[in-house]
């Protein structure tokens, strides 16, 4: 016989994982589901602000609400317009490229994101300063009389 096997049954090791191991194990588990079902909600929700972001601004903006070398942001749209010279208007996508954030200004001949600094052109929607990698999606403006539409 050996050690083990002279032993009274309740004085020998368990064989294979203790009770606490398994217990601890299920806990990552369920911790680490819970955190990759998070991230499947923050994607949808990026992708739900990418794709409201081509809805239009139907109502005609006044032309005199975007400064010559500025512009004006329509967080509700999700739509900035520019105007880069006199007369010169244009729009964007108003949401980041980066990671989805609404633009915060228009300043300085750039759009600037405050989440993570990233500047795109206000004559392009190229970027100027990252971390965003792709220029801002450009937009239809259509002028009629004092008024603009973007679509």
């Amino acid at each position: 016989m050996t050690q083990t096997e002279d032993r009274a049954p309740e004085d020998r090791a368990p064989e294979g994982p203790s009770r606490r191991v398994v217990l601890a194990s299920a806990g990552t588990i369920a911790v680490g589901a819970v955190t990759l079902a998070g991230c499947g909600d923050a994607g949808q929700a990026a992708s739900d602000v990418a794709s409201s972001a081509t809805n239009a601004v139907k109502d005609a903006i006044s032309k005199a609400t975007v400064p010559v070398g500025g512009g004006k942001i329509f967080a509700d749209q999700k739509v900035v317009v520019t105007q880069p010279t006199s007369g010169e208007f244009k729009a964007f996508s108003a949401v980041c490229t980066h990671q989805s954030c609404i633009v915060a200004e228009v300043a300085n001949g750039t759009i600037n994101c405050a989440c993570h600094g990233s500047k795109f052109d206000i004559t392009t929607g190229a970027v100027k300063n990252g971390p965003a990698s792709s220029p801002l999606p450009e937009k239809k403006v259509t002028i009629s009389g004092d008024g603009i539409t973007v679509t």
